[in-house]
Parts: C-alpha cells; structure tokens; sequence
C-alpha cells in the first residue's frame, strides 16, 4: 500500500476549484479526509494513541469512521505501526522523512502529497468525538469567504488541526517547511484563511494521556458513538474488536444434537469456539511490556544464534581427529580462550586451547574436554580414553537459530523464555495484538460491594474480585463495573457501555429464570444471545452470544451467580475463548491422570469439575492421588481455595472406585 508512493505534483499546479470558480458549497466527493496519526506518542509513555482503545474501537478507527461519512475517501498519515493502521482498510502514508519530526504540517504535507481530490480535511486521531458535519461546515465557510484554508474555532480557540484546505497548496507548504518553519498558523498567516465558529468545545477535545482517555469514555455526549459505516465508503472493518461475528443460531445449526436445555459440555466449547473473531488491532511494544502479549507477527531471527561456535563449559578445545583412538590423548596447550575475547593465535594439529564457557572456538577445533577429565602436566594435558566423542560441548553457528527462520511463530503468548530469546536476538520490541478488553459486573439486589454495610439476606459480591483476579492472570484490560441492581434500566445502561468500551463482557448472577433474574430479557433485548441449562456441575444456567449498542459490538459470557459456578465457568469456556479473540493459538488445558483417593459417586449424563487436593503416593514416585475438599457445593468458595484443581469426571462417566485413574486439571500452570 505504500511501497510506491506518487510522485508530488509539479509546480505550478492551478485547481479546477479556486477563484473565481468557488463552488456555492463542497460536494463531499471532493474532499479527501486524513487522519493524523503519525506522532510520537511522547505523553501515552510511548504508546501509539491512535491504536489505543476507545469505546471498543482504536481510537483511529472513530476519526474515520466520522470522516468517511462526510468525505470521498480517506486515508492515514502514520510513521508507526504501519501494518496495524493498514488493517483498517484504508491508505497509511508515513512523512516523507519521519524522523525529521515536523509535527502536524508534515502531516499535512503529506496528505497534500498523496491527495487526489481538489480538496484536504485534516483530523486528529486523539479527538473521537468532532461533530458529523465538520466537512460542510468547513466547506461552507470556505465558500462563503472565498478562501484557501477553512480552520475550527471554538471557545474562543483557534484548531488549527481541523483544517479544510486546497489542494494545490503543497508548493507553499514544501517552502515553509524547507525554511524552518513548523507551526500550522505561522504558515496559513500567508495564505487566505478563513476561522469557522463551533459551538460545543466538548466535541474537540482530544486526548494526551491514557487517564484522559479512561475519563472520555465516560462522557455521555451524544456524539460520542461513531456512525456506522455507510455504503459511499470503502473503510474496511478489519480491525474492530471483534470482525462480526457470525449469526449464532447459523452456528447452532453446524452443531448436531443441540439441545439448549440440556447441553453438553463439548458442544458448548464447540459453539462459542465457532463464534468467537480474534481482535486484530496490532501494536509495536516495548520488550519489557511484552510478557503475556499475544504476538501478532512472527519473530524472525536477524542472525545466527549462536552467532559464533563457541565452548559450552570450562576446559579445553581440542580438534577430533587428534584423539587416540584405544588409548590416552596428549596434547600441547596453545594458549588460553576467554569470553568475550577472541583467541588471536593458531591451534595447530596436536594442540589444544585452554578455553571458558562461552568463548569462541579456534579454527579447526570443533571438540571440548572438560577440564576434570584432564591431567594437566605443565604446558601439555592428559586425556584418558573413551571420555569424549566428536563435537561433545561445542555450540555450533546457527544450531540454535538461522538467520531469517522464524523464532517464535505469530499466535505465541509470550512467556518469559519467550522474552529472553527475543532479547537473544538483539530486538527490543515486538509486534503484539492489542490487549483484550473485558467488562464485568454483578447482578442482585443481595449483592453488597467490599466497605459496604451488609443488611439482613445480603452478601458480599466474591465474583467481581475472582473474575478480576482470573482476568487479570489472563493478560486482559479489565474495566470493573460493580454490583447493578435487579432493575431493568439499570441493567441495559451497565451493559450498553460494557459493549460500547469492551471487547467481550462477563456478568455474574440473573441468568436463571427467577422473577427478578431481568438480565436474561435485557440481554436478549440488545443482542443475539442463546440461554441454555448446561450438563454440568457446579455451573448449569449460562448465557452466551453478542450484544450491541450504538454500532458497538461485544461477544457476551451470562454466568451462573454462585462463587465457584463462576469459576467453573469460566475455565471451561471463558478461558479459550478469550485467548482466542487475543490472537492467541492457545491449547486445550492439561488433563493428568491420577488415582481417586476415595470413591466417587457420579450419575451419566453430565460433566461434573470436583475439587481436589493432589497428594504423592509414596510407593510409586511421580504418581499422584486426588482427594476431594469435602462438600462440592456450589456456594462454597473456600473449596476452590484449599483445592489444587479439578478432578474431571467426563459426561459419560459413571461412579469411580478408590484407586481408579481420574483426570486432574491442575489451577498452577493456568495463564
């Protein structure tokens, strides 16, 4: 897309557009809208504003999404992260030298470079919320002054950044720029210019930090939702947070045996694993950030590793061929080969080289002895039979990695011998897919937060804190909207903004069929939401589908209220699906076997996750036993926190007898 840029105009070049032809108002075909985005990200602490995540969306994607409803067509201007601005469908342009930093002008410089319509309107990444008639109102200011450039005013404040401008103003530009100069208003002072008054200076405020950024979320302007896209434009949606999922009872429909009151566990996993679209937002991040993050490229090897053949211990380097085959090996040292400081001399035949780990091999030696296997007698060492074979202790160039093999695949989550073998490579950052965003919430009237007095029947809310704690493990960006009270407005407004600033959102409680369980109609009132009675224990009732508001969409997890349902839950299903919409090519959890302690009652017909302490069995070494932590029910939370994990009794199995196999899903090990 921007291997080769157009060549810029040649002077002098007359628009069909300017004096004495100015147009009564602007067609928006002929305006191109740009969205700059190609700063520095100095006040986000280095972080790339426009991929940062507003209202379930980069806040990129909302400049053009109001823009391409106003405009012909719409590019970005961006000198980082060119690929993640390229998924979003439209032309990315970096400056022409984005390293001479030259702030918005460069920008604008090179929209007027690549500009093909008689006109240019500029807009800021960081400012989602401009009016949706920015182009006319500009446009008509234009007209009305018979102007070259058409600037926002606003609470008595000039912005220059939202500038409607010709065209044919990128000689003038060049020459400003090639003499110093770097202020819009420095600039625009030499040409006609015309300032248009606005009247809400909410509408124009942008952002320059990620509190900034969490507080805009929380305006209620009403113009603050993007407009959906519209049929003049070709924006791609590639990089909302969830490319649209499919309908889901199409993908019910791909399941056999659905039967939504008395669902298996396999077909649930089936179903939410077909539903589920990974986030395809993609972002360069610093090393040191990167523990967790799910890579959105694969890492290719810029060298050899090890770079050089090199000593893997302490002793002496030797070349094979000079070993004695049936009896002792003598040979002469020839000097002495340290880390970091190559050996400069020779090591002919019959020699050795006194060597450390790590250092480099001398020509010809492809052999280390380690320095207890030897005799040293002065200048010369021993070395007994049978001890050594060809190659033993030495790293060879390359056997490692090649230089341009791939190191670590796209879909990796990182870990942190993942972190190390990219340091090995000399790379300090990474490309990586966003962080998932999750919203999660409580349902009751029962419910009370920590601090708050309890009354009498009410309860402290658990589930908030282990869905944060679950989430938090997991690597996503958690947005915590507390206890919401069985009402039905209250319920769809939480909702509504859990979808507008979340990718996936997680309730606690109300997916039953109680008189005061209104989330089950509130949700199925904002979206495409199955409810079903799993076959399982503990965790029957849950809901699962999608929910939208204001052109916003999130995938949406209903589960049950009790503490360790929730938890059940959500390592059951929750889990691979969030890793799934990271971008994560996650795998199925470890089941282990091991022996039930104690006999175990199970009817057919369910998968039943009872939790239980592992124990060694002290005459088999490395075999374990499961016992249970007593009473399995539902409500009892302390049972999750004694127990190492979950003995998993599978759908079809029946009752289990002291020492059978079971299988184990340990909690240690869980992302």
């Amino acid at each position: 897309m921007r291997d080769t840029p157009p060549a810029p105009r040649e002077p002098p070049y007359t628009h069909p557009l300017t004096e004495p032809n100015m147009p009564e108002t602007l067609a928006p075909d002929a305006i191109t809208g740009l969205v700059l985005a190609g700063g520095r990200g100095s006040r986000m602490g280095g972080s790339d504003k426009g991929l940062q995540p507003f209202r379930g969306l980069p806040l990129a994607m909302h400049a053009l999404l109001r823009l391409q409803a106003q405009v012909g067509m719409v590019m970005i201007n961006a000198n980082r992260n060119l690929a993640a601005y390229e998924a979003f469908g439209v032309p990315v342009w970096p400056d022409a030298d984005p390293l001479a930093y030259a702030g918005p002008l460069a920008g604008f410089a090179t929209g007027l470079t690549h500009c093909d319509t008689p006109w240019l309107l500029t807009v800021p990444c960081d400012c989602p919320l401009f009016p949706p008639n920015l182009a006319q109102r500009l446009g008509q200011g234009l007209a009305d002054a018979s102007a070259e450039v058409a600037m926002v005013r606003v609470g008595g404040r000039t912005q220059p950044v939202f500038c409607l401008l010709r065209a044919d103003l990128l000689e003038s530009l060049s020459r400003f720029l090639d003499g110093g100069g770097s202020k819009i208003d420095a600039w625009t002072a030499t040409l006609k210019t015309v300032e248009v008054d606005f009247d809400h200076p909410g509408e124009f405020e942008n952002v320059n930090s990620l509190p900034e950024l969490r507080a805009l979320e929380q305006t209620s302007l009403t113009s603050s939702s993007s407009p959906a896209p519209t049929a003049r434009s070709s924006l791609a949606m590639s990089a909302s947070p969830s490319t649209l999922p499919p309908d889901l009872a199409q993908v019910v429909s791909c399941v056999s045996g659905y039967d939504p009151k008395a669902l298996p566990v396999d077909k649930v996993q089936d179903v939410i694993r077909r539903f589920v679209r990974p986030v395809r937002v993609a972002e360069r991040v610093d090393l040191r950030a990167a523990l967790g993050r799910v890579l959105a490229e694969d890492v290719i090897a810029p060298m050899d590793v090890p770079a050089h053949n090199n000593s893997g211990m302490d002793g002496y380097a030797l070349r094979s061929d000079d070993l004695g085959a049936d009896g002792a090996t003598t040979l002469r040292i020839a000097g002495t080969g340290l880390a970091g400081h190559e050996f400069s001399g020779d090591v002919p035949a019959g020699s050795c080289l006194r060597i450390m780990t790590g250092a480099v091999l001398p020509a010809g030696c492809d052999t280390v002895v380690p320095q207890e296997f030897c005799r040293v007698d002065g200048e010369l060492i021993h070395i007994p039979p049978g001890v050594l074979q060809r190659g033993d202790n030495a790293r060879m160039r390359g056997e490692d990695l090649r230089a341009g093999q791939p190191a670590l695949p796209a879909g990796k989550l990182l870990r942190p011998a993942d972190i190390g073998l990219i340091a090995s490579l000399g790379q300090a950052e990474v490309m990586a897919w966003r962080r998932l965003r999750v919203a999660f919430l409580s349902s009751g009237d029962e419910l009370r937060s920590i601090g708050q007095p309890l009354s009498e029947g009410c309860v402290y809310d658990s589930n908030r804190y282990t869905l944060w704690a679950m989430l938090q493990r997991l690597g996503c960006d958690v947005l915590d909207l507390g206890v919401v009270r069985d009402d039905p407005a209250l319920l769809e407004a939480a909702l509504r903004h859990a979808c507008e600033n979340a990718d996936a959102v997680i309730t606690s409680g109300g997916v039953s069929v109680g008189e005061a369980d209104h989330l089950r109609s509130v949700m199925a009132a904002l979206g495409d939401v199955a409810f079903w009675r799993i076959a399982m224990r503990p965790g029957r009732p849950m809901a699962f589908g999608s929910i939208a508001s204001h052109d916003q969409r999130a995938v949406l997890f209903g589960l049950p209220g009790n503490p360790v349902a929730v938890m059940v839950t959500f390592y059951a299903f929750v889990r691979d699906a969030l890793l799934h919409m990271m971008g994560a090519a996650a795998k199925p959890l470890p089941l282990l076997p091991v022996a039930a302690q104690t006999a175990l009652r199970k009817r057919p017909g369910r998968t039943e996750y009872q939790r239980a302490v592992l124990t060694p069995l002290p005459d088999q070494p490395g075999r374990y036993c499961a016992r249970t932590t007593g009473d399995q029910g539902s409500g009892i939370l302390r049972s999750m926190s004694e127990a190492d994990g979950f003995i998993v009794l599978r759908h079809e199995q029946g009752s289990v007898q002291a020492g059978e196999t079971v299988e184990f899903l340990p909690f240690e090990g869980l992302v």
